[in-house]
């Protein structure tokens, strides 16, 4: 019984936790990308790096509120900052649909043009943020950096392993249920998010029953802004900031967005987890876990890896492959692709 604890106890550590929180960061990425692409009509290429550039500034006010001696106790200072980015972030995406998506909408091209533009942005952005903030490994986390250590845990229940949570990871889900909670009750509560919804729905219609379009096109971009920033800095807390990294973070965000079925919120919670725990799962090594369950002859000797940690996007990929296959519209019913 002790052994079966044990593996439990690692299984949760290195996967349902970190899993939990990548899902959780995956999830709001996706909310970005399906909510563009529900009542936009595109595919926004730009989106790893807009989460980059919202959580760059983000960083940048971080080192000045620490410069200036402001801390937020155990907690991260970034969440302190967090606002400002949201706003910077914000204001660059409506000035960008205003010079950039505005001309194009009002010609009403074809989604595939839209991409097209939106990979001009996605570059043009990525410059930007390696310009300012460097292509450099950052990490920015400060405050109190476990909830409970590995070691607190096996004194309090004398088991061999020990289950280490770390702060990061516990904003990390605490600050997506508030965002998910807030948005949905925007959407379905608020006359604006009706409108939204409404819009994406029948556009001509709506804009019958007398919807400002160029409205709702700004509320988009700034609640993508939101959650784009959002998720950004959840995951560089949790992991570190990499402008490379987050534009690889596009793969799986659009994998989210589509197996849970693009253009539905739902949907893109769900592809969120689903994805985040796949990677972990397919990659991570189950050698500690066998050796606690298994007879000790049956210990195996190798790691017991499905797959390495370097072809992790290859997991979410065939996912991806496999869902527009057999299911294009995703497990939630969205848009098909």
């Amino acid at each position: 019984m002790i052994d079966l604890l044990n593996a439990l106890v690692a299984f949760t550590n290195f996967v349902l936790v970190p899993g939990a929180a990548y899902g959780a960061q995956l999830a709001l990425g996706a909310l970005g990308v399906t909510m563009i692409y529900g009542i936009l009509r595109f595919s926004n290429f730009a989106h790893g790096d807009t989460m980059a550039f919202g959580t760059m500034f983000v960083i940048l006010v971080t080192w000045g509120f620490q410069g200036a001696g402001i801390s937020f106790g155990p907690l991260p200072t970034a969440l302190l900052a967090l606002p400002f980015g949201i706003a910077i972030c914000g204001l660059f995406l409506l000035a960008t649909d205003k010079v950039v998506y505005k001309f194009y909408r009002g010609q009403r091209v074809k989604p595939v043009v839209f991409v097209m533009v939106s990979l001009g942005v996605m570059f043009i952005m990525n410059g930007l943020v390696r310009f300012v903030i460097g292509p450099q490994d950052i990490r920015f986390a400060d405050g109190e950096r476990f909830i409970i250590t590995a070691r607190n845990f096996r004194e309090m229940t004398g088991l061999n392993e020990g289950l280490a949570i770390k702060t990061t990871q516990g904003i990390t889900l605490v600050t997506a249920v508030i965002v998910v909670a807030l948005l949905f009750w925007f959407l379905n509560k608020t006359r604006t998010g009706k409108s939204m919804r409404a819009y994406s729905d029948n556009e001509d219609l709506a804009l019958l029953s007398g919807i400002n379009p160029e409205r709702v096109v700004m509320v988009t971009w700034l609640i993508v802004a939101a959650l784009a920033t959002v998720a950004g800095t959840l995951y560089g807390l949790d992991k570190s900031f990499k402008a490379f990294t987050y534009f690889q973070l596009l793969l799986p965000i659009f994998a989210s967005a589509i197996v849970g079925g693009l253009g539905n919120p739902l949907g893109a919670i769900a592809g969120g987890f689903l994805i985040a725990f796949s990677e972990v799962t397919v990659t991570y090594a189950f050698k500690k876990v066998a050796t606690y369950i298994l007879p000790e002859a049956w210990a195996p000797e190798g790691l017991v890896q499905l797959m390495s940690t370097d072809y992790k996007l290859a997991v979410s990929f065939s996912i991806l492959i496999i869902v527009l296959l057999f299911k294009p519209t995703g497990l939630f019913k969205g848009q098909s692709v």
